[in-house]
């Protein structure tokens, strides 16, 4: 019997052959299936939507558990009139997104359009448009791998950071200590937006940062933004064929960023879990970093060229793989790449920003396989 192909659960389309795969519709089924590789000694791999998943060629020997499990429920209003809101970890995290503005609960509709499953946004403490999902996350529910029982996390006891969690640093080569089974957010109702923190999204929405928008507006301009950016799923459009930011913004000192870039380059203040300001550190922008040090729109597409390197674009992966020709923090599969093409394609970038400005560009996927 053929081997599944890990291609065909992931968003950039790459990832070879699986020992086996089983699908997982419920918290007992995906209990049940990591305990039993668990205890037959099999590597195990979660697998959600598969937007934040890089395999490499040679793709998983063992049980790839594809988490399937379905289910949202919101709770009555608390006192001060926020409630609830419980998910099952494999839910598509932008029906949660949709329901809960649909719903009209604030929080989460900044979050719009991003790709993959609730399970792995507390993981990554998933993010864009200045929100993070630590500012609304409660709690957690898990499968500990290690005691074989179910722990609950209080929000706190994740110790959240950027693109990072306490769940995101005990995972090795996208095998967890701790499964996420559920993940409760606390949302307010009402008709104004969270703050908008990210200057574009309120120029788009034509507010001041800080203030606040209509949550089904929000939602809207955040997919438009997204999908001008080719960060929206479109089996149409090969600049999809990706994780989304392939790079994380890069943290430095602030005296570090000084030394490092010209004045224009973009700086950010670092936030911590609760959202509150860390002294003494700036966070750059890798698409700018990348743009800058010549890998433009559609660098390692025919005509492409990095003029820094001397590098014709298409002698990186032969086309195959090339940077979104919508945004310079994607690497995307033309329609054909292996995982060694975007590999290539990536190591060519990382490496031509550490030449350039000396910053050194940390991948955000989970990789398997995947060599850098």
């Amino acid at each position: 019997m053929t081997s599944p192909e890990l291609s065909t659960l992931t968003t950039t389309r790459i990832g070879g052959p699986a020992g086996s795969l089983i699908r997982a519709g419920s918290q007992r089924e995906i209990i049940d299936a990591v305990r039993a590789a668990d205890e037959r000694g099999r590597p195990v791999l979660l697998v959600g939507g598969g937007s934040n998943l890089l395999v490499g060629d040679d793709g998983f020997d063992g049980v790839v558990v594809h988490l399937a499990s379905q289910g949202l429920e919101v709770s009555d209003p608390s006192d001060d009139g926020s409630v609830i809101v419980t998910v099952q970890a494999g839910h598509a995290w932008d029906d949660v997104v949709e329901q809960t503005v649909s719903r009209g609960l604030v929080g989460l509709e900044a979050l719009s359009g991003i790709p993959g499953t609730a399970g792995a946004t507390p993981v990554q403490n998933v993010g864009a448009y200045g929100a993070e999902v630590s500012r609304t996350i409660v709690r957690v529910s898990t499968w500990d791998r290690r005691a074989r029982e179910v722990r609950e996390f209080e929000a706190a006891e994740l110790d959240f950071a950027y693109r990072d969690s306490l769940l995101k640093r005990t995972t090795e080569a996208g095998s967890p200590r701790y499964v996420v089974l559920e993940v409760g957010f606390r949302l307010a109702q009402g008709t104004d937006s969270a703050p908008i923190q990210y200057g574009q999204l309120a120029d788009a929405l034509a507010v001041e940062v800080g203030g606040s928008a209509d949550p089904a507006q929000v939602r809207r301009t955040v997919l438009e933004l997204r999908a001008s950016k080719g960060m929206v799923l479109d089996p149409q459009d090969p600049d999809t064929f990706s994780t989304g930011s392939f790079f994380t913004n890069p943290i430095v000192e602030a005296q570090e960023a000084e030394r490092l870039l010209p004045a224009e380059a973009p700086r950010y203040p670092v936030l911590d879990g609760s959202g509150s300001p860390v002294e003494g550190r700036l966070k750059l922008s890798a698409a700018w970093l990348i743009d800058r040090s010549g890998f433009g729109k559609g660098f390692g597409l025919p005509g492409t060229r990095n003029e820094h390197l001397g590098l014709e674009g298409p002698d990186v992966a032969q086309g195959r793989a090339a940077v979104s020709t919508k945004h310079t923090l994607a690497m995307t599969n033309r329609g054909s790449a292996s995982a060694s093409d975007v590999e290539a394609l990536a190591r060519t970038v990382r490496d031509g920003v550490q030449e350039a400005f000396g910053v050194q560009l940390v991948p955000e996927p989970v990789m398997v396989g995947f060599r850098l």
